[in-house]
């Protein structure tokens, strides 16, 4: 396969898989991944994880940035953690790697857009992210209620007040306290109860909402 033959078929996409190629190019299936090895070392491809592959500059027409390959890096995922947390101004910190949610195993990837890293949880805590439009492409993301929720419960050990400062949560950054706490029922763990009181405390919320602890 010539390198023009691969631009015409993936040119307008902003990434492609190997299965992908083996379809469109059935004949050449067995040199399809020594063509990609000497494509990518010519800088011509980029690898963004074993067997997803996007074009180079200037072969793609489709813009490739960060935040929209963490979801095709590994699916199912959305961004969220403290990645999401700095996208919405919540931590002050810019999020250096990219930090996301997914069901399947726990991983990290490298490659010339960043660094991915994608936590765990069980599917029923999979919920609460939308589509937001980043760097003209459609991305994934927690919303701001879910990603600090994310980030309580994939941490480790309790979450109180001093925690958060030491955070240096933004509580008027966008976190609805309403919304926040049907998060936290819709999860229903005593931990992230507390963690939510914490919040309320932190955020100096007052005794009239007042979050009773599990």
């Amino acid at each position: 396969m010539k390198f023009d033959a691969l631009v015409r078929s993936v040119g307008t996409q902003r990434y492609f898989d190997l299965a992908t190629l083996k379809t469109l190019f059935p004949s050449e299936q067995d040199t399809l991944s020594v063509q990609l090895y000497r494509w990518k070392r010519a800088g011509r491809v980029v690898e963004l994880r074993r067997g997803l592959y996007a074009l180079a500059d200037p072969y793609r027409s489709e813009p490739l940035h960060g935040p929209a390959a963490a979801g095709a890096i590994c699916r199912p995922s959305y961004l969220s953690l403290q990645w999401a947390l700095s996208w919405y101004g919540v931590v002050p910190e810019k999020g250096g790697v990219f930090t996301s949610v997914t069901t399947r195993e726990r991983r990290s990837f490298r490659n010339t857009l960043g660094v991915y890293t994608y936590r765990t949880v069980k599917p029923e805590m999979f919920f609460g992210y939308v589509t937001e439009r980043i760097m003209s492409a459609d991305v994934r993301i927690a919303t701001p209620e879910k990603a600090l929720v994310d980030l309580w419960y994939l941490s480790r050990g309790e979450w109180r007040p001093e925690r958060m400062e030491s955070m240096r949560f933004d509580v008027d950054a966008g976190v609805d306290r309403d919304r926040l706490r049907a998060t936290v029922d819709q999860i229903a763990k005593p931990r992230m109860r507390r963690a939510l009181s914490a919040w309320m405390e932190y955020a100096g919320t007052s005794s009239t909402d007042e979050v009773i602890s599990g």
